[in-house]
């Protein structure tokens, strides 16, 4: 992957936390930046003093002493603080030891969920690399939801004489910080008129030592209170229970002349509470003698338990009142303070990184291609970034992305979590708890769902038009969970909600019940689209189609014949009446709103020369087959002409990917720009542009260039759709975006977790667990492939060359029945070396190997099948 150095460090921001916890950053450079623990974004925030240091001592006396970090590549004009210019003529941000001696130089790494800084500075006379992460072990919620961050400080003496060496690290005490707004250097708003305030302890038991820090005003059982915890297991240490409480410059003066002076930290204790409106800083000192060659590694913990999320937001536009709803995230149900979080991930940190670094090498000791890789993994991180978080019972709640300080867009809003994937294969019951909610919390009783989940659950839903795309998305998304998970009970749990929801169609999108949606059709573009178009008929069609088979399965047959036909009809009628020869287009109909009984409102703009504004007609539009790739992706096959989707396919490849942007107009958002490669979501190739298309169509957004690229890998257009993939990540390279934050409407954006369909399409992975079975097609240079692979019960890697097939799991329990796999003239089959008893049956590019009795793959265990001749 990427080793990012120079210019290319500027903008890196790797998440570092749980899924549901919140994360802080760290930057390129080696900075913890981004401090959003506090149930909230929080772009930008720097906590004060909070850094690492290293002291040097060589056999021969001299000391060397400095900041882990190198240094800033910014503006150095300093910072707008509250409603005060604090920081505009008091130059870089002097509380972030930004004016203390640093590293000349380093390199950054990022495999997510791992992140790797190796400094440098030839006067330096040890070697410094940081490797730091966050537990992500797919299927296991709970340790991949831990609230801390874990680093490891390898050093290495290259010299020929002993080193003495000492590693600080400081963390200020935050607690009783409401998540947003920027501190004045120890001070905040927030911890002023309290009267008490926080306290720092320090703890020493067998196998940690730690450093806790609480508040004697924000305790645990109130709003903003909770604990911090900086710890380590390694012992040879000294420690700083709290800086001097001095005035101006005095604690970090006091502070960095101690260590850089003698490399240890003489204890400081206060019988009082930190002082109103300030806080207190906390330091360890871990310490080592190097010998000449020699490598040590010194471990490191920051830990954080705020036991309350605070509905901050009113709505979309509004924040919360006084009165906001308030309830416990699931972590603190497990902990009880950050000392518990802290002692359990150094007990079991050992297996923590084991099981990590397994899912980590699954994916990236990959023979798919690098830029796949990158966009895959890279965009996993939205699942630990601000953008989720876990509610009460401990389901699963996203926006689709984070602004500064708030969450943008609330709801799990279902037009956008549409596109998302990668969190259904690696945490399957998060997703299929999004379902439930959405079922169960969310929908009218006449079907009407709105695609924007009220909290706390149990809210009264909003009242607002539902979204064509959002709701029959999620009637697919159901088809594929129940497959990924093969539980037909929790289908028929569902059932009547996903009935009911589908059928809402037949009241106004598709009135008459032909197959088509011809009425107004709220979508992903926050508009209006009038009249039939491929992009909501795609989404309905493989309803229609995902609808037939669920009902098929639950008894009500009649059903499924009905759904199964007008899909059928509706599929005929779209290819008929709106493939053009190159693509599909929109027929558009000023009268579609006579169909439904909701208002225009300010999104549908009205209507020009008695043309509805907004709309796309002979557009070329990227998503303009959205529902066939999600077809592929659940394993319905074509739900539309497939020479049909292949021609659009590549027209939308001819006129809507750009090389470069330098020519193109366009007066609305901008996420790439001039000379970079980018995919428009919609071009006009035969003229007809209207006035005023629809609002997004001159942008550019990750997530559907990943849903495209991927559908175009499904159907063979491989080059093409890495064409995409490479042009959306190299405008991520560090320098102007951050590699780890694709953004669209707003950082972290949760469409772009379709990026996950890549490695889906390329490995050709199926799966069915109603009757277990696994498959795999590889699309790319299947004589030599490798790749992971990933169910609701188990994961693991599938390989395959010219003789032999291999699916080893290496997490979980997989059993499987029949198998598929990329290879023709399959004659055997075994486990662990084993021969067992098999059918086999010529496939399309492969073999499906059916099994009389079950095999059980378990960690370690491997399924071989052999051909031979």
């Amino acid at each position: 992957m990427t080793l990012y150095s120079n210019a290319q460090l500027r903008t890196i921001a790797f998440p570092i936390g749980g899924i549901g916890t919140g994360c802080f950053s760290l930057s390129g450079r080696g900075a913890l930046v981004d401090w959003e623990i506090f149930h909230r974004p929080n772009k930008s925030c720097l906590l004060p003093n909070t850094f690492f240091s290293i002291w040097t001592r060589t056999a021969r006396g001299a000391v060397d002493a400095r900041v882990l970090e190198s240094w800033p590549d910014v503006p150095l004009i300093g910072d707008v603080i509250g409603s005060n210019y604090y920081g505009f003529g008091f130059g870089a941000r002097r509380e972030t030891g930004a004016g203390l001696r640093h590293m000349q130089g380093n390199t950054f790494r990022g495999e997510y969920p791992f992140a790797w800084v190796d400094f440098a500075d030839p006067a330096l006379p040890v070697q410094v690399s940081l490797m730091a992460y966050n537990p992500f072990i797919p299927l296991n919620v709970e340790d991949s939801g831990l609230p801390v961050g874990i680093f490891a400080f390898t050093l290495t003496n290259p010299g020929s004489e002993d080193v003495e060496v000492s590693l600080a690290a400081n963390l200020f005490n935050a607690v009783g910080y409401r998540g947003y707004g920027a501190f004045s250097y120890v001070e905040h708003g927030e911890f002023k008129g309290t009267g008490k305030q926080n306290v720092n302890r320090f703890i020493q038991e067998p196998g940690l030592s730690a450093i806790v820090m609480s508040s004697e005003h924000f305790t645990p059982d109130k709003p903003y209170g909770g604990t911090m915890a900086l710890a380590t297991p390694w012992q040879d240490i000294s420690h700083q229970t709290a800086w001097l409480r001095g005035a101006w410059f005095d604690s970090l003066q006091v502070f960095w002349d101690e260590f850089s002076s003698t490399g240890r930290l003489a204890d400081r204790v206060y019988a009082d509470p930190s002082p109103e409106n300030v806080s207190d800083t906390g330091s360890l000192a871990l310490h080592v003698v190097l010998k000449p060659g020699e490598s040590q590694t010194l471990p490191l913990l920051m830990a954080w338990h705020f036991p309350h999320f605070i509905k901050y937001w009113a709505d979309s536009y509004r924040p919360a009142g006084p009165d906001s709803a308030t309830w416990r995230v699931p972590y603190a149900r497990r902990f009880g303070d950050a000392l518990e979080v802290a002692r359990y991930a150094a007990q079991h940190e050992a297996r923590l990184r084991r099981e990590t670094q397994a899912f980590h090498d699954a994916l990236f000791d990959s023979t798919l291609p690098v830029e796949v890789v990158d966009a895959v993994t890279s965009q996993m991180s939205i699942l630990k970034s601000p953008t989720v978080t876990l509610l009460e019972d401990g389901s699963f709640y996203g926006f689709e992305g984070v602004h500064s300080t708030a969450g943008c867009c609330e709801g799990s809003c279902q037009h956008v979590w549409n596109y998302a994937l990668t969190h259904a294969y690696l945490f399957p019951q998060l997703e299929r708890s999004m379902r439930h909610n959405d079922y169960v919390y969310n929908q009218f009783e006449d079907g009407r769902m709105i695609f924007r989940l009220s909290l706390p659950l149990g809210s009264p839903p909003l009242d607002f038009h539902p979204a064509a795309d959002g709701q029959m998305g999620g009637v697919m998304q159901v088809y594929r969970d129940w497959k990924l998970s093969g539980d037909t009970e929790w289908l028929r749990g569902l059932w009547h909600g996903v009935k009911r929801s589908l059928e809402y169609a037949w009241r106004y999108w598709d009135y008459n019940q032909d197959g088509v949606m011809e009425g107004l059709q709220h979508n992903t573009y926050d508009i209006e689209f009038f009249g039939p178009n491929s992009m909501m008929q795609s989404w309905y069609l493989g309803a229609l189609r995902c609808g037939a088979e669920m009902a098929r399965a639950v008894g009500e047959d009649s059903s499924a014949q009905r759904y199964a036909a007008l899909a059928e009809v509706g599929a005929r009628w779209t290819d008929q009446n709106l493939f053009n020869g190159s693509y599909y287009e929109q027929r558009i109909d000023p009268e579609a709103a006579r169909y439904t009984p909701f208002e225009t409102d300010r999104s549908l703009g009205g209507q020009r020369a008695g043309v509805p504004k907004y709309q796309y007609g002979s557009g070329c539009l990227s998503d303009q087959v959205i529902g066939a790739w999600m077809a592929r992706v659940c394993g319905i096959g074509s739900i539309l002409d497939r020479d049909h989707v292949l021609e659009t396919l590549r027209a939308i490849y001819r006129h809507n990917f750009r090389a470069s942007l330098a020519d193109h107009h366009n007066a609305q958002r901008v996420f790439a720009l001039g000379n970079e490669a980018g995919l428009l979501l919609c071009t006009w190739p035969n003229g007809s542009r209207p006035d005023l298309p629809f609002v997004y169509s001159d942008e550019v957004w990750t997530g559907i260039e990943y849903q495209v690229a991927s559908h175009m890998m499904y159907e063979g257009l491989i080059e093409e759709g890495l064409a995409i993939v490479a042009g959306a990540r190299a405008r991520y390279d560090g320098q102007r975006r951050n590699p780890w934050n694709e953004i669209e409407c707003g950082s972290h954006y949760a469409r772009a977790l379709a990026s996950w369909g890549l490695l889906l399409a390329l490995s050709g992975f199926e799966c069915d667990l109603t009757v277990d079975h696994v498959g795999f097609k590889p699309a790319w240079s299947p004589a030599a492939f490798r790749c992971f692979w990933s169910t609701g019960s188990g994961w693991g890697t599938y390989s395959q060359d010219e003789t032999r097939a291999q699916m080893r799991c290496d997490y979980g329990r997989q059993t499987v029945r029949s198998w598929r796999v990329g290879l023709p003239g399959v004659t055997a089959v075994q486990l662990d070396g084993a021969d067992l008893p098999a059918q086999y049956a010529a496939v399309e590019g492969g073999t499906l190997i059916t099994l009389p009795a079950a095999a059980q793959l378990k960690p370690g265990v491997v399924m071989t099948t052999i051909r031979k001749g």
